[in-house]
């Protein structure tokens, strides 16, 4: 479900794989480090280059987008930056704006086409607002939070700041994070 339909919350993929394999108990499913492993394999036997020239195309946007928006404070997250982004996979952005409304307006004034998405469900640490849109053909979602919660250890999630981005692309842009950058 994740390599072919383009899910990317695990905690969704893994409550509908139970459904649909009439599992009632929750705790024998695999946890995302086991799930990401066979997602990167399964990458590797059937989207090999189409995933390294999607990872590349993805990296390039989304350095572009941060250069844009750096006074928000911009991260990249997800599969762009773990390395197991897919066929339909969106670049995630995360961004630490002194106001969602400040970013909004930047759009705005940018002339920067955008729509705005409510968090799927409230949580401690949902972001205020999601705007996602196209950046050069490439989906972009951004995850916007709070200033103060720049600091914060939300979800343990991967996350890099321009340098560390390009400095993947700049390593040849199909490489995977080593490691959490913060």
């Amino acid at each position: 479900m994740m390599a072919e339909d383009g899910i990317s919350d695990f905690g969704f993929a893994k409550r509908k794989a139970a459904r649909q394999l009439g599992a009632s108990d929750t705790d024998s499913l695999p946890n995302n480090a086991e799930i990401e492993a066979e997602l990167r394999a399964w990458q590797a036997l059937y989207q090999d280059e189409e995933q390294a020239e999607r990872l590349l195309e993805m990296r390039r946007a989304a350095v572009g987008v941060m250069r844009l928006l750096d006074e928000f404070r911009p991260y990249l997250t997800g599969g762009a930056l773990d390395g197991t982004a897919g066929r339909y996979t969106e670049v995630d952005i995360e961004l630490f704006p002194e106001s969602a409304k400040e970013v909004e307006i930047f759009f705005l004034n940018q002339d920067i086409a955008y729509e705005h998405r409510e968090p799927r469900r409230p949580a401690p640490h949902a972001p205020e607002a999601i705007l996602s849109f196209d950046w050069e053909q490439v989906p972009i979602r951004l995850s916007i939070y709070p200033a103060d919660s720049e600091r914060s250890n939300r979800r343990h999630a991967e996350r890099a700041r321009l340098p560390a981005v390009e400095a993947l692309l700049a390593a040849g842009g199909s490489e995977t994070a080593a490691e959490p950058v913060r």
